[in-house]
């Protein structure tokens, strides 16, 4: 399977997702590969300090800037998943790796800033739909570092102005705003490591989300 994070807002945690799935999945026993192609390297260096540290298991890194077409199909042959991190704008990354993913998730924080990016991330996902023979890639919003206060309803708000979208669909998981994703990010870990279950839950209902396909 070939996921990618991506979208055009910095700062909505794509690196964040990208290495907690990578995590994830290795943790169990899937063979997959962690690819940064975003030029500020966030997962690279993640990755760097997992090594650094001897962490088990191991989440093997490739880092590809511009067209990563050619780079994803050599690396599809050789892993069972792929978990490409774009970088948060337009680029030739974002739009190459939409044209080779099967699933692409699209972090966006609950916020005016965000949802504004999203018309024209709907356009880029229906330009790669209609360059592609199967249809791909399928295409889901996912809110991200979303309140933790049940009084704040920015989360509420956000999933009511993106339910109907031609080429995107809302994703039924919301990742919370929590410290323990800062900190595992610094460690080179996941949340799966850590001893935070809300965290958790998180990360696992958006396995089990894309497991049920």
């Amino acid at each position: 399977m070939i996921i990618l994070i991506a979208g055009e807002k910095g700062g909505s945690g794509k690196s964040t997702l990208a290495t907690n799935l990578a995590v994830g999945m290795a943790l169990e026993g899937r063979d997959v590969l962690l690819l940064d192609a975003d030029p500020q390297r966030t997962a690279a260096q993640w990755s760097h300090r997992r090594d650094e540290s001897g962490i088990e298991p191991p989440v093997p890194c490739a880092e590809k800037t511009g067209d990563v077409k050619k780079t994803v199909a050599d690396l599809a042959n050789r892993y069972e998943d792929i978990v490409i991190d774009a970088g948060g704008r337009d680029s030739a990354e974002l739009r190459s790796a939409l044209l080779v993913a099967g699933l692409a998730y699209i972090p966006l924080r609950p916020s005016q800033a965000d949802l504004e990016t999203v018309p024209h991330i709907d356009q880029l996902v229906g330009l790669a739909q209609s360059m592609r023979m199967d249809e791909g890639p399928e295409a889901r919003v996912i809110l991200s570092m979303c309140p933790t206060h049940p009084l704040v309803t920015e989360t509420a708000e956000a999933r009511e102005a993106l339910a109907e979208l031609p080429h995107l669909t809302l994703s039924e998981v919301a990742i919370r705003e929590r410290k323990a994703y800062r900190d595992v990010l610094a460690q080179g870990r996941g949340v799966l490591e850590s001893g935070n279950a809300a965290a958790k839950f998180d990360i696992r209902e958006l396995m089990k989300e894309i497991g049920d396909g």
